[in-house]
């Protein structure tokens, strides 16, 4: 498959016949909330940190301790306030609740929500440490609009020092095609697509909160009412009904 056609998946089909179901599983990588200093937080700033201070002084929280803190049932109910806090949902699937009850934890909490639609920064160590467990230095980076911005070879090794600066939004992908990060626009997560042994190791080694799609898992995922956690068990006896990695 050519490196331009490693774009994010069509929103209308299930996420595991994406390229052309080429890959074994697709792993849903939640983007984590940022927990922040008290001097950095919306109280005491009102202003979103920089890419600079949330790498330098701020913490993972996960979306089940966010759901939690908040009182939103679910982490799918949690994805929903955050698309409809952002307007990019239409009316059918906004939750005006949730969102409210987002925005109470949010303004009290020393809490932010996670940027829509980018590469978010505290999980670009976990993306780097995917490369450096099979063993790679060099990416393909494929930009969102390839017919417009050049695919470009990065190497994990100038993206970690700094000396490469690390793209906002597209798709990461092994050389050989053998897997993927891929995040959409508006979302707040990232797609990992590949081997599903490969892929479940490096969630659970990471600690990145997400699961797997289902055979009829779509990009509108939230629009199904499940819960969430972060990697506990394996693959084989996790709960058919939640969010597990």
């Amino acid at each position: 498959m050519q490196p331009e056609n490693l774009v994010y998946p069509p929103y209308d089909a299930p996420l595991v016949e994406a390229y052309g179901a080429r890959f074994e599983s697709v792993f849903l990588i939640l983007h984590p909330f940022i927990r922040v200093p008290e001097e950095l937080s919306w109280r005491a700033t009102g202003k979103y940190p920089a890419d600079e201070q949330i790498l330098a002084r701020g913490e993972k929280c996960s979306w089940a301790e966010v759901a939690a803190e908040a009182g939103i049932p679910t982490c799918s109910k949690l994805g929903q306030a955050l698309l409809t806090s952002i307007g990019s949902v239409g009316e059918e699937l906004s939750d005006y609740g949730s969102a409210r009850a987002l925005k109470g934890f949010l303004e009290a909490a020393p809490v932010w929500m996670p940027e829509e639609g980018r590469f978010e920064p505290l999980l670009r160590a976990d993306f780097l440490a995917a490369f450096d467990a099979a063993g790679l230095d060099e990416m393909v980076f494929v930009p969102e609009f390839p017919g417009v911005d050049p695919v470009q070879r990065l190497q994990g090794s100038q993206l970690q020092s700094g000396g490469q600066e690390f793209p906002a939004r597209g798709t990461l992908a092994a050389p050989d095609g053998s897997f993927l990060f891929t995040v959409d626009w508006d979302s707040f997560f990232t797609l990992f697509y590949g081997p599903r042994d490969f892929v479940a190791s490096v969630a659970r080694g990471r600690g990145l909160e997400g699961f797997f799609a289902e055979p009829t898992t779509e990009h509108h995922w939230f629009n199904y009412h499940l819960g969430c956690s972060v990697v506990t068990l394996a693959p084989d006896v996790w709960p058919a009904e939640s969010i597990v990695a």
